[in-house]
């Protein structure tokens, strides 16, 4: 999904582990895994994916770890 804003464009990434939809630009927390970089909407999603990378790049977002 592309936002525009003016002159400038940015791309939103979805973080793997809640399905959230996150600015690469402005995001505080991220992961390199095989090469590519994850972004994340907070703390808990990323030590979640860094548990289990394999299980979220399978199975896609399950929301939000601490609401399980």
């Amino acid at each position: 999904m592309e936002i525009f804003t003016g002159f400038e464009s940015s791309v939103m990434e979805v973080d793997p582990v809640c399905g959230m939809e996150v600015d690469p630009t402005k995001a505080k927390y991220k992961t390199l895994y095989r090469g590519k970089v994850h972004y994340f909407c907070s703390p808990m999603c990323k030590e979640e994916f860094e548990k289990r990378p394999e299980y979220y790049l399978q199975h896609g977002p399950q929301g939000m770890p601490h609401h399980r």
